[in-house]
């Protein structure tokens, strides 16, 4: 039974010890899971963080590796470049006190993914719940939209949790709603697709990350750091989050990596928009078909054969108002 006084989200986790917070997209993700994963400590659950990762994996050292295809990434995990996310945020953590390690998953098709999900769940010792956080909302695209974002990896990282049965809750949580609209997501269509899942009973709500929250004031920092860390590089998504989270509003510019494009930063982008996985992955029209895929790039074939076969796509819609 849900109430007004506790977010959807935190009701079904209450009973869950060990939490698995995870990035569902690549890059910064895992960021976007942080405050998530810190209001989980403050109320006593054992959390872990993992990130599907962009990075060179396989030229890390064999020590870190858990298992094919899943790595526990420390502060001083030596990597080439200064581009690796799950590093950068492990040595954010050490510097404030907690837990850091950050374990990240391999850039692969989904049977080998589940297969580093379990083999990272035996190794916690099984979890209660994982959490999947995707920065920004094209997850929540079912298939047959007019744009997807950038589905590959948030469709590998769906597809491998919904096989994982024998973990309890399995949900999935969205900060950063409108920065996918660079990518084709309209978000009339976004908001479509969760007034369906809200029918079937799918929709855990949204709520805001307030600035003046020890969680906010602590992603707000974990941001800054990790700007500061990747100059080349830094997150766009939690840039855009960041910035909302800070009161800013419409084009807002804190990277030369946005030139030439007009942002429209505002206070949807700072909420949390939550669904139950296993419903989420049911709606979808072609998590099916991925099951079996051993790389990434089958699942962006199998995509691109799936959308040339509809009779047509739903069409992007304005906001009315």
């Amino acid at each position: 039974m849900f109430s007004l006084h506790e977010p959807p989200l935190f009701t079904r986790l209450r009973a869950a010890r060990r939490v698995l917070v995870a990035g569902a997209g690549g890059g910064f993700d895992v960021y976007a899971g942080l405050p998530l994963a810190l209001a989980l400590r403050s109320a006593g659950k054992d959390v872990h963080l993992a990130n599907l990762s962009f990075s060179d994996l396989y030229g890390l050292p064999s020590a870190v590796w858990v298992e094919p295809d899943v790595a526990a990434v420390g502060p001083d995990t030596p990597a080439r470049g200064d581009y690796f996310p799950e590093r950068t945020l492990a040595r954010w953590l050490a510097l404030h006190g907690l837990p850091s390690t950050v374990y990240a998953f391999a850039r692969t098709g989904v049977a080998p993914l589940r297969a580093a999900y379990r083999a990272l769940l035996d190794h916690l010792g099984g979890v209660d719940a994982v959490l999947l956080v995707d920065g920004g909302t094209d997850i929540l695209m079912r298939g047959d939209e007019h744009g997807l974002g950038t589905p590959e990896e948030d469709m590998a990282s769906l597809a491998a949790v919904h096989g994982l049965d024998e973990v309890e809750h399995r949900l999935v949580a969205c900060l950063g709603f409108g920065v996918d609209a660079h990518h084709g997501v309209n978000h009339s269509l976004v908001l479509e697709n969760l007034a369906a899942l809200d029918r079937e009973g799918g929709f855990l709500g949204a709520f805001s990350l307030p600035r003046d929250s020890r969680e906010g004031a602590l992603y707000l920092d974990a941001v800054a750091h990790a700007q500061a860390s990747t100059p080349g590089h830094p997150s766009i998504v939690n840039g855009s989050v960041a910035a909302a989270v800070r009161g800013d509003f419409g084009d807002v510019r804190f990277t030369e990596r946005t030139a030439g494009s007009e942002l429209f930063v505002n206070p949807l982008m700072a909420l949390y928009f939550c669904v139950d996985a296993t419903a989420l992955a049911r709606r979808n029209l072609y998590l099916g078909l991925l099951a079996d895929t051993v790389l990434m790039r089958q699942i962006s074939s199998r995509i691109e054969d799936f959308r040339d076969g509809l009779p047509r796509l739903r069409q992007p819609r304005a906001f009315p108002h």
